[in-house]
């Protein structure tokens, strides 16, 4: 069976479940699911786990986030992005490059974001767009998010734009960061267009359409581990490791790469000396 990962440049209209689904026909595998939802309106990097590698989706969706955006100043839409209705207007002002170089650092570090009335996070279980769409008013509590760098690219003065460079963490919603520069710029604005460049290690330019992936673009589960320490175990050890028995491990808490007779295995967990089975790749 195929497993592993791999990391597609997703274009714009599509969701991240098309791009899903659209891998699963191309790779002929039955399991397949995305790491960090990109809207339609993004493009750039998803990354894609397939077969067994699905179950390390746990230790990759937490990762860090790194995009490239534009601002459309002067015009507040709806659901903060291109896609939306104009509820807004206001002046924009000349776009001087230290200023906007300063405002945009002022944004680094831990705060607190509202996540976009327009977005896929449940309240209630039901999802913000239904509310929105359905024009129900709800609470939408802040969440903790950090920005870790901003770099100004581009000013375009006559278009009323400017583009920058965001490091992230998980959980940032680009779009409400857009209007809040804006606002801090003293008018308004939306998120004009959204490339995210990279997933932690998984970079735009190894990413591959649609159109050209192959099985050859699949990254094995075994690369995408190799990070963590390795634990060899003789045969006998190894099935009481698959059968879910605790072993006794003198390591150091955390996560490990299984192999037995350099074949590799899966992942185990060692806490407080005891090595427990976690992720088994067939």
């Amino acid at each position: 069976m195929k497993s592993g990962i791999v990391i597609i440049n997703k274009e714009k209209g599509w969701t991240s479940q098309d791009v899903v689904s659209k891998v699963k026909r191309i790779l002929q595998v039955k399991k397949a699911g995305h790491i960090g939802t990109l809207d339609p309106l993004a493009t750039g990097v998803l990354p894609v786990l397939i077969g067994d590698a699905t179950k390390l989706s746990k230790y990759l969706v937490e990762h860090n986030k790194t995009y490239i955006a534009t601002i459309g100043l002067g015009q507040k839409k709806d659901t903060g992005d291109d896609e939306g209705e104009v509820i807004q207007t206001s002046e924009v002002g000349v776009l001087e490059e230290k200023t906007v170089a300063e405002v945009l650092k002022s944004f680094e570090g831990k705060q607190m974001q509202i996540p976009p009335k327009y977005s896929a996070i449940k309240i209630n279980g039901k999802k913000l767009y239904e509310y929105a769409r359905a024009g129900e008013e709800i609470e939408i509590p802040a969440r903790n998010i950090e920005i870790y760098a901003m770099q100004l690219l581009q000013i375009n003065q006559d278009e009323k734009q400017i583009s920058f460079g965001v490091s992230c963490s998980k959980g940032t919603y680009i779009r409400v960061l857009c209007e809040d520069i804006a606002e801090k710029m003293g008018t308004c604005g939306y998120m004009k267009n959204l490339q995210r460049t990279a997933v932690n290690q998984f970079l735009l330019k190894y990413a591959v359409t649609v159109e050209n992936l192959t099985e050859k673009q699949i990254i094995s589960v075994e690369k995408i581990c190799e990070k963590y320490p390795k634990i060899d175990l003789n045969e006998r050890k190894l099935q009481l490791f698959l059968n879910g028995v605790m072993l006794t491990m003198h390591r150091e808490d955390g996560i490990y790469r299984i192999y037995q007779s350099q074949n590799f295995v899966g992942l185990g967990v060692v806490k407080n000396e005891l090595l427990k089975r976690d992720v088994v790749v067939n």
